[in-house]
């Protein structure tokens, strides 16, 4: 009996699939860049950024597992997504000047509930 419903559970489990590719959902939205001069005093510009890379965590992991360079218009897409937990991630030079590096992480945290699904994300905002 221990043994058939061991059985029953590995089985249940192993249909449960975990936040990653191989789904029938998507996340899709758009970088929007906010230009200044070297000192952030002066805004340049406010504009759809294209050609920056958007990046994709799964679930709890610390690794980014995909990313997608914008299009023309600012647009990212990322498809055939499980439900499940999704972060999604760009960088952005860092206007407060408090990172060594002087970047700093734009993300947003999504959630994918259904399948065949899009979700759509607020805008990830950038500094240039």
């Amino acid at each position: 009996m221990t043994f058939i419903l061991m059985l029953s559970i590995g089985i249940f489990s192993a249909c449960e699939k975990e936040e990653g590719e191989g789904g029938t959902s998507t996340i899709m939205g758009r970088v929007y860049a906010k230009n200044y001069n070297s000192d952030y005093t002066i805004k340049l510009g406010e504009y759809y950024a294209q050609g920056i890379d958007v990046y994709i965590i799964y679930g709890n992991d610390s690794i980014p597992a995909d990313d997608f360079e914008t299009s023309l218009d600012g647009w990212y897409r990322f498809e055939y997504l499980n439900k499940g937990t999704y972060t999604i991630y760009v960088m952005s030079d860092d206007p407060d000047r408090q990172s060594p590096s002087g970047k700093i992480a734009v993300s947003q945290t999504v959630t994918i509930e259904d399948n065949h699904s899009t979700v759509i994300v607020d805008d990830l905002v950038i500094y240039e």
